[in-house]
């Protein structure tokens, strides 16, 4: 009866289950907890990490605030500059194009050089950009500031994910994504509004000094605490710039990464220059009730982006990628064939529409990282933010020339565009299952930090 039950030990804190069965003549089987506990007390960040996601959600937030504050200055930049519609569409327009071409160029120098070293370099040149724009005395010297900021800060979201792919393992780069991608949710919550009040008070320029302001503060911080990203230069390659970038381009499932990505903007840009037009002349809301239904949906967006990102690395990425698609194209067919609609529903609609795409896009960038090797990363990373912001600005075009604005101000052929971002969507879906048989049948390669 003594052997019926085990004996207890305990050794380092850790329970073990000592067990003599009588058929066994003595031998001694161990069971052991240890793995489990350790599992449970194991941290999936350490403190380093933490601050390296911290740093580059804020970096982030920086870049997409300044991109996105422009269009709601639209009135007053239109009456202060003396400008036409056309001149101000160039000016939101000129930072996409000049980023997508720095992209290129950049490509080829992008694993050169410590990460750290780039991501500074291009970051304090985005700085001076938005300087520029912060003085800027009239139209031409606006579009030239709007022209250097787009050079330097096409680049930096680049940088930012070959950064995530090189510190973080593939099984948690969806978490991390996640919290990096909340930044658009929160420049839209807070940097948006914030911004909008300072113009109202102070003026257009206010909204640049802010974000020229803080970003220096961040810069300072990046340049003090953040460690040098330099592991990929161990890796020689004797190709020349240009070879790399070339080499780059042509990868055969490098080729599929940048065909899934210009499908993912295409549906994106198609359906958000048009998205307050729709909303005020076509649901019938006022200009009033915006505010509340993109900072609603901006605050679900942040609840919900690291939520998401910790679904893909659980149940993995095209799995999510897939739900987040199934989302969308059902919220899209919903949405775009509305007519006159309660503040309540609208809100309801939009915030499972976020869902839908943060799910594709957070998925979709993680599962994108682990495409190119890690001395190709940084070129990888800045040809496909390039076809991103180019394939933006075509969507945006072909979006103006299928819907029609009616003399009451209604939107027209709407539905049809739906149409055409539900197709977008299910080509996109094939090429990222695609991407993800590659990388399911070639693991990614990852250098974790030196130091927590």
């Amino acid at each position: 009866m003594e052997n019926s039950f085990p004996e207890r030990s305990v050794y380092n804190n850790h329970k073990y289950f000592i067990e003599k069965p009588p058929h066994c003549g003595g031998f001694f089987y161990l069971y052991s907890f240890m793995e489990n506990s350790e599992k449970k007390n194991k941290k999936v960040f350490t403190g380093y990490q933490k601050f390296v996601i911290a740093i580059l959600a804020i970096l982030q937030f920086t870049l997409v605030l300044d991109f996105m504050v422009l269009s709601p200055l639209g009135a007053q930049l239109l009456q202060e500059l003396n400008i036409t519609t056309g001149q101000f569409g160039w000016v939101v327009s000129s930072y996409a194009f000049s980023a997508g071409a720095a992209g290129l160029l950049a490509a080829g120098f992008a694993d050169k050089f410590d990460r750290k070293k780039l991501l500074l370099f291009f970051y304090t040149g985005f700085l001076i950009g938005t300087f520029l724009c912060a003085i800027a005395p009239d139209y031409h010297f606006l579009l030239i500031a709007r022209i250097v900021t787009g050079l330097f800060g096409g680049v930096i979201g680049s940088v930012t994910f070959a950064i995530i792919t090189d510190l973080f393992k593939m099984e948690v780069r969806g978490r991390v994504m996640g919290f990096v991608q909340m930044a658009f949710a929160a420049s839209q919550v807070l940097g948006i509004p914030i911004g909008l009040l300072l113009a109202n008070r102070f003026g257009w320029h206010s909204p640049f000094w802010m974000i020229a302001g803080f970003g220096l503060i961040v810069g300072i911080i990046m340049l003090i605490y953040l460690k040098p990203i330099n592991e990929h230069l161990l890796l020689k390659t004797d190709r020349s710039p240009f070879q790399h970038l070339i080499k780059t381009l042509t990868t055969k499932h490098h080729v599929r990464g940048f065909a899934g990505t210009i499908l993912l903007a295409t549906g994106g840009f198609m359906l958000m220059p048009f998205g307050s037009a729709f909303s005020i002349h076509n649901l019938h809301l006022t200009m009033e009730q915006l505010p509340l239904l993109y900072g609603v949906t901006g605050i679900f967006s942040m609840i919900f982006g690291p939520l998401i990102g910790k679904l893909s690395d659980r149940i993995g990425k095209f799995r999510t990628f897939f739900i987040g698609t199934i989302i969308s194209m059902l919220m899209v067919a919903i949405y775009t064939n509305l007519g006159a609609t309660p503040l309540y529903l609208v809100i309801l609609l939009n915030v499972i529409l976020f869902v839908g795409i943060s799910a594709r896009m957070i998925s979709a960038s993680a599962l994108m990282t682990a495409v190119p090797a890690p001395q190709d990363r940084g070129a990888f990373m800045a040809i496909n933010s390039a076809i991103q912001q180019i394939s933006g600005g075509v969507a945006a075009a072909v979006a103006g020339m299928i819907v029609i604005q009616t003399p009451s101000g209604d939107l027209e052929r709407y539905p049809m565009l739906g149409l055409v971002v539900i197709g977008s969507m299910i080509f996109a879906a094939i090429m990222m299952w695609r991407v993800n048989q590659y990388v399911q049948k070639n693991p990614p390669a990852t250098f974790p930090p030196k130091a927590n």
